[in-house]
């Protein structure tokens, strides 16, 4: 019987394949929503990281607002996405995908139109809770549920 070796791998497993990502500018999707943008420093093997020059950009419609955060340390645990960001690309391509693209706006206006946005949503759920208790259906709400589901009165 002959063994042959095993192929070599080109790659680092885990979170050690973002050792080469380090000094590079990354957008970071979180857990709970929000999205980060800044500069990778650090990486350990919880997949914990330490952005630079971090942005915490707010998107609402087509418009969008960069709140600046500075050095922002994640919790690998709340990491859904993170993606590097190429900033190489040229102007002209950008000019071609106006219709696509977003607009930027000042904090406060995105501030306000993201806590319209959110009450809109609320108002909405509530009038679904209402027309689903009227048909005798009562869903619980997930502000008073624990993380078992276990509905709790506070």
């Amino acid at each position: 019987m002959r063994f042959t070796s095993r192929p070599k791998m080109n790659y680092m497993p885990g979170t050690a394949s973002l050792i080469e990502d380090i000094d590079k500018k990354h957008l970071v999707l979180l857990r709970d929503g929000r999205t980060l943008i800044g500069f990778l420093r650090s990486i350990d093997q919880f997949a914990n990281l330490v952005l630079q020059q971090t942005v915490e950009r707010i998107h609402v419609g087509k418009r969008y607002g960069d709140i600046p955060r500075g050095i922002f340390i994640v919790r690998g645990e709340n990491v859904v996405l993170l993606g590097e960001i190429c900033v190489c690309i040229p102007v002209k391509d950008l000019e071609k995908e106006s219709d696509t693209s977003l607009q930027q706006v000042c904090i406060e206006d995105i501030l306000e139109e993201q806590r319209l946005q959110q009450q809109s949503r609320q108002e909405a759920e509530k009038t679904k809770h209402l027309a689903l208790k009227e048909r005798g259906l009562v869903m619980p709400r997930p502000d008073i549920m624990d993380e078992y589901g276990v509905q709790h009165q506070y």
